[in-house]
């Protein structure tokens, strides 16, 4: 599962990455893979998808582990996406991408598990 952002609102966002086509024509700023048990996919996202979105100018990638409890945390270093952190029990999710974001990692999953039952 993927979660993709654009900057500014939802509906300029839409504006600035739609083309005349009707296909999306930039980037998003952030993205969030959230890993499937299949070590196949799980392959895809960590190493096909991270090159595609260093080369398609992705500014944060979020790899979520949710079996392992944690969140790679992927940011734009010069020309790529380099790992920035790794996220686990204890740490706190914050991004420069969304101002006032703070989350503690074992909240995060906490809730998820509590949701999923």
């Amino acid at each position: 599962m993927s979660f993709q952002m654009w900057p500014g609102s939802p509906k300029n966002a839409c504006r600035t990455a739609l083309g005349d086509d009707g296909k999306l024509h930039s980037a998003p700023d952030l993205t969030i893979e959230v890993l499937s048990p299949d070590p196949t996919n799980e392959r895809r996202d960590r190493e096909a998808k991270l090159k595609l979105y260093s080369r398609r100018g992705v500014l944060e990638y979020w790899i979520v582990a949710w079996e392992a409890d944690s969140v790679e945390i992927y940011r734009r270093q010069n020309i790529q996406l380099e790992l920035f952190a790794t996220l686990t029990k204890g740490d706190v999710l914050e991004s420069p991408l969304l101002p006032g974001l703070s989350a503690q990692i074992e909240a995060v999953f906490a809730a998820v598990r509590t949701e999923t039952r």
